[in-house]
């Protein structure tokens, strides 16, 4: 290994560690050579090294920072090459994020929030994409918590997201919950999020979700497509996928769209946390319609947070 990057190493290492914190100022370039005993060429090189990773802010005339998101940016730093093995919910931001990271992301056949947790508490993944409602009125932390209790749960934020209905925009359909009776209605499959929201939306309007006619689709595209095709009446879905197909969306809730994961699995997960913590990017998921990325990335230790029970 090259000197400078040893020096780059060791200072993301005492990040992580938590003896170095955002706000920090480092040692100058010399001083930063006396002490591993090199060049302040060398010194000024592991900088630049960690300045391009996100760990430190340069600038002139003055000594560099720890950057404000230096946790995240030393753990994709010291951990690049580790591959996050995602579950869990579909998404069409999250698709699209996903993509931009290569092979840091390997995606699990695990399909939907219920399963997507499932293979987290197995071992069979690392991380879980999810959003379901608790009784308590909390999104997906007391899954979380109940599945993953004693391995250190923490919930990632990746965006909140509008649900709605999806409609041929030629033609009238059903405008509400209620008007679904008697309809075709596209579903997903039992344990996604999306399905249980349906089924408590059904239930609070008083019909029954068993009766509810219609095919069951894997992803929010196919209902959208389902609904475009006319092979349905309507479907729930993000509005994203609405605004794919030019379909009409009538909005029934806005959901925390989250990252369940183990406190292990942090070092795999900061190539994608880093990611939705980019403006770039949280600009690309707000252009689909339907999101909110003003939390991205704000990642809450469930051990820290028993208000969140």
């Amino acid at each position: 290994m090259t000197r400078y990057r040893e020096i780059g190493e060791e200072l993301a290492r005492r990040i992580v560690a938590g003896d170095l914190v955002p706000g920090d100022e480092l040692p100058g370039i010399r001083e930063l050579g006396r002490q591993w005993s090199t060049t302040p060429s060398t010194a000024s090189r592991a900088q630049r090294a960690l300045a391009e990773a996100g760990l430190i802010e340069l600038a002139d005339r003055r000594r560099a920072l720890v950057a404000a998101d230096a946790l995240f940016a030393a753990r994709r730093f010291l951990h690049g090459q580790v591959v996050l093995r995602l579950a869990g919910s579909d998404d069409p931001a999250l698709d699209l994020v996903v993509r931009g990271l290569g092979r840091s992301v390997v995606p699990v056949p695990a399909a939907g929030s219920a399963a997507g947790l499932r293979a987290v508490a197995q071992g069979r993944a690392d991380a879980a994409a999810v959003h379901l409602l608790h009784h308590s009125g909390l999104y997906n932390a007391p899954f979380a918590r109940a599945l993953l209790r004693g391995r250190r749960p923490h919930l990632v934020h990746l965006w909140r997201r509008e649900q709605g209905l999806l409609i041929p925009p030629d033609r009238s359909g059903p405008t509400s919950i209620p008007e679904l009776a008697g309809r075709r209605v596209a579903r997903r499959a039992p344990g996604t999020g999306t399905r249980a929201l349906l089924d408590r939306l059904l239930l609070d309007a008083g019909l029954d979700p068993d009766a509810l006619r219609g095919p069951e689709f894997g992803s929010h595209l196919e209902v959208a497509l389902a609904v475009a095709g006319g092979i349905v009446d309507a479907g729930l879905g993000v509005r994203s996928a609405a605004a794919a197909l030019d379909l009409r969306f009538v909005p029934v809730a806005w959901e925390d769209y989250d990252l369940v994961l183990p406190g292990d699995a942090l070092d795999p997960a900061a190539p994608l946390v880093t990611a939705v913590r980019s403006s770039k990017v949280q600009a690309a998921v707000e252009a689909l319609g339907g999101y909110d990325t003003a939390r991205s990335g704000e990642v809450v230790d469930l051990d820290a947070r028993p208000d969140l029970a």
